[in-house]
């Protein structure tokens, strides 16, 4: 891994499954999180705040309608290590996708078959799932928007 190229979520599964401990899992985490974009400062603003979370996330989208078809483009950062590796598997599910792509992953799954949804405490969790609900919003507005647009 690269600064600033969070893995696929397949090699993400590979590596929670070859680790055979929660220390170690929790130690992949904190590595993956080292591995997110970094946010410019201009974008760590009060709109861009994922409300729900014991830690500070930043949160920004845009849809990239240089590609073919659109694709989601998502930045986040939070000023918490465990939580920038959440935000590294909530990127490696949805960036780069067509809106109606994000829409169709199923997160929680992807997270149970991790294991973190029973390996995180009831705050994080509760903040991961506010990261996700918020992503989800943000992928249904663009997604009615290239909707809207087409019809037009």
């Amino acid at each position: 891994m690269t600064n600033g190229a969070v893995p696929p979520i397949e090699e993400i599964r590979e590596n929670f499954e070859f680790l055979d401990d929660w220390e170690s899992r929790f130690a992949y985490l904190i590595d993956l999180g080292k591995q997110i974009p970094p946010m410019p400062d201009e974008d760590r603003t009060e709109a861009n705040l994922v409300r729900g979370c014991q830690a500070q996330v930043w949160l920004t989208a845009a849809l990239d309608k240089h590609e073919t078809p659109p694709l989601l483009r998502l930045g986040a950062v939070s000023d918490a290590h465990i939580v920038n590796g959440l935000i590294a598997i909530m990127l490696s599910l949805y960036n780069n996708k067509a809106p109606r792509d994000a829409l169709s992953v199923d997160a929680e799954a992807v997270l149970a078959e991790l294991g973190l949804d029973s390996h995180l405490s009831p705050t994080r969790r509760n903040g991961l799932h506010a990261m996700l609900e918020r992503v989800r919003t943000l992928a249904s507005a663009y997604s009615h928007a290239s909707a809207a647009e087409k019809s037009s």
